[in-house]
C-alpha cells in the first residue's frame, strides 16, 4: 500500500485547476491511500467560499482522505519540525501530524504540498517529497 500525507495546498491547486494540476492529480493517482489533519476541511471549506463556491462541491474529494486526529498533544513533533526550519503554524500542523503518523519510518509516507519551503522542511525530516 501507497500512502501520502496531503496538504491543503496540494489539494486546493487540484481543486482549483491551477497551472500543473494535472501533473498533480496524476501524481495522486499513484497512492491507495491519502491521509490528512482535519485542518485540511477547514482550510479547504474557507477557500471554496471565498472563491463563491458551495461547499458541498468539495465533499466528494473530502471524502477519500481519511483525516488524523491525534489523541495527545503534538508539542514533540511541533518542536522536532522546528529543528528542521521555520514554518507557520498550519504549515507546521500539517508537519507534526504527518510525524504523528509516520512514527519512526518517516520514508513510509509521502508529503505531498506545493509549497517549497513546506516541502524542503519535510524532506529534511526524512519524508519523501515527490
Amino acid at each position: 500500500m501507497s500512502v501520502a500525507y496531503l496538504d491543503t495546498s496540494f489539494l486546493l491547486s487540484i481543486l482549483f485547476g491551477e497551472p500543473g494540476s494535472q501533473k498533480l492529480r496524476n501524481q495522486l493517482r499513484v497512492y491507495t491511500r491519502l491521509l490528512s489533519s482535519d485542518l485540511l476541511v477547514a482550510e479547504t471549506l474557507a477557500a471554496a467560499t471565498r472563491e463563491g463556491i458551495g461547499a458541498e462541491a468539495f465533499a466528494p474529494v473530502l471524502k477519500t482522505i481519511t483525516l488524523v486526529f491525534p489523541d495527545r498533544s503534538l508539542t514533540p513533533e511541533i518542536h522536532t519540525v522546528l529543528t528542521k526550519g521555520y514554518l507557520r503554524g498550519a504549515d507546521l500542523w500539517h508537519l507534526a501530524c504527518a510525524l504523528f503518523l509516520a512514527g519512526p519510518d518517516r520514508s513510509a509516507i509521502a508529503f505531498l504540498s506545493r509549497d517549497q519551503t513546506q516541502r524542503a522542511v519535510a524532506s529534511r525530516l526524512g519524508f519523501p517529497t515527490p
